[in-house]
């Protein structure tokens, strides 16, 4: 909330409170740096403010998640992105009904709300557990399976509201310095459970990421009134309108499979995440070996966390906007996978724990860094149907579909071990930089053809 207030009394701010030396700051530093507008500081912070309450909630609990599968042992853990994939195939249509039959502005905070039901549900049953000293692997399974649902949902339906209010140039300007809010919400959440799982318990940490979804609702008020405020002349096709989206609840799947631009996003979304679910398994193997204590294991993750995030920031806040407006998209999207090819390469020379660590840490802060908010990018190119329905459903059963391909390819080929492994991915990093640069050029069409038709 600090981040809300100091902005909005930088806009509010007179010439006669403020002298020259300080409004040349602000102006270096917000309009120069940061690459906002006057008219925009005030979406900004609360945007910025309703990531960091996203992320921070999530990251809380990501460490737990992460245990959980340890627990439960590493063999399991393709059947448990099977069960996560399950629920995703459930999940999504359920979204696209809602989509389809509420206002944005109505089923918007009851996302969050239902999560935060759940996570206080979740609390009591480990409390519960836990108290009594009983086995909670079954009951850690199903929080793998929830958690890993919740975080795709919850921050695809961010950054669709985003892609929403935001127009193209201002996604281009704004995108990296709101993902920066989200990053530091991560840092800031996952430092809070390495310093707290061990004194308090996991489950206790559910309650405090409980609340900062809470506060996320109230940042969406805020920015739906800047919205009516903002576009008051065009309220029905913004995000405030009391229309809902229309359509068919299953216009996500339609939409992928018509569209050579959406079917590029979702191959890269498949590849980047086979890419990163061999690590995962690789880490949890190799965690499971050396560190044997669950709270311990919660902390190695945590700090992991930490680590991206820190560097995440730093590509947020001042790197991926000068990147984007020099290079172009196509560059911002091929870099992660340039950086995977060269991390999967060194890790079939010494394939260890802290090679994997560290390349887990690099590819994630780049994916945080430049991937992920140049990918939404993409997205300020299509209707809002499409930014909701198509989004979501790439974004969540796709991408969690990648995660099951991902867990029995490299199950099946776990005979090679862990340098054959990163040998035989290494071709699929390739064919990902190839789809980037395509997908930048296609950014490109897109915007032009809807801008003739006047969608956008």
């Amino acid at each position: 909330m600090f981040f809300c207030e100091y902005w909005c009394l930088v806009n509010e701010s007179t010439a006669d409170m403020a002298g020259p030396p300080s409004l040349k700051l602000r102006s270096f530093l917000l309009d120069r740096v940061l690459g906002l507008e006057a008219h925009e500081y005030v979406a900004v912070a609360w945007s910025f403010a309703y990531f960091f309450c996203v992320l921070a909630s999530y990251y809380i609990l990501r460490p737990v998640r992460e245990a959980m599968a340890v627990g439960s042992g590493p063999d399991t853990i393709p059947y448990l992105f099977i069960g996560t994939f399950v629920a995703m195939l459930i999940a999504t249509p359920v979204f696209g009904w809602v989509a389809s039959r509420f206002p944005r502005r109505t089923f918007l905070p009851w996302v969050y709300l239902f999560f935060v039901t759940n996570i206080l549900i979740f609390w009591a049953v480990f409390s519960r557990a836990v108290n009594a000293d009983q086995e909670y692997v079954w009951l850690g399974r199903a929080f793998f399976v929830w958690l890993s649902v919740f975080n795709l949902f919850v921050v695809s339906v961010f950054w669709s509201f985003m892609a929403d209010i935001y127009t193209r140039e201002q996604g281009r300007r704004l995108f990296g310095v709101i993902t920066a809010g989200g990053s530091i919400g991560a840092l800031l959440g996952g430092a809070a459970t390495s310093a707290l799982v061990v004194p308090i318990g996991f489950q206790n940490l559910m309650p405090i990421s409980a609340a900062l979804l809470l506060i996320a609702v109230l940042c969406i008020s805020q920015l739906r009134t800047w919205v009516v405020v903002e576009h008051e002349n065009e309220i029905s096709e913004t995000m405030a309108s009391e229309k809902p989206l229309g359509g068919n609840p299953f216009a996500g799947i339609t939409h992928l499979f018509s569209s050579k631009y959406f079917a590029a996003i979702a191959i890269s979304s498949v590849i980047a995440s086979l890419l990163g679910t061999a690590l995962y398994m690789f880490a949890a193997e190799l965690v499971e070996q050396s560190i044997p204590d669950s709270n311990k294991q919660t902390q190695f993750f945590s700090n992991m966390n930490v680590a991206t995030n820190a560097l995440s920031l730093v590509g947020q806040m001042f790197l991926v906007k000068h990147v984007v407006s020099r290079f172009g998209i196509g560059v911002s999207l091929s870099l992660l996978p340039i950086v995977s090819v060269v991390g999967f390469g060194l890790l079939a020379l010494d394939p260890v724990l802290g090679v994997v660590a560290v390349l887990t840490v690099a590819r994630r802060a780049l994916g945080f860094g430049f991937t992920k908010p140049t990918t939404d990018m993409l997205y300020s190119v299509v209707t809002p149907e499409e930014k909701y329905k198509t989004k979501n459903f790439i974004d969540t059963a796709v991408y969690r579909g990648g995660d099951v391909v991902g867990t029995w390819t490299i199950k099946l080929m776990s005979s090679l071990g862990i340098a054959g492994i990163s040998l035989v991915v290494l071709p699929f990093a390739i064919l990902w930089a190839i789809v980037a640069l395509w997908l930048g050029r296609d950014y490109r069409r897109q915007a032009r053809e809807l801008r003739q038709s006047g969608v956008i």
